[in-house]
């Protein structure tokens, strides 16, 4: 499962990351996570406020921290 999580390194974007993260180790889930920092890019997957989730290659979430429910779908979906 391939993840990014699009920000520019703001607390919030810092936050979803982790959250991400410690999820993905809670429930044995191998992900690949990344973060998008670039502008440029962000923009290219159509996201305007950070931090977005892109969840392989699908925009998934934007503006704001995820819920953790809503990271717990992603991961057993």
């Amino acid at each position: 499962m391939d993840i990014k999580v699009l920000g520019t390194g703001c607390a919030k974007c810092k936050t979803t990351v982790a959250l991400i993260e410690e999820i993905a180790k809670e429930k044995g889930v191998s992900i690949s996570l990344s973060k998008v920092e670039e502008l440029r890019q962000i923009a290219g997957f159509g996201v305007m406020s950070t931090p977005g989730v892109v969840l392989d290659g699908k925009v998934v979430h934007a503006g704001g921290v995820p819920s953790r429910s809503k990271v717990e779908q992603w991961l057993t979906a």
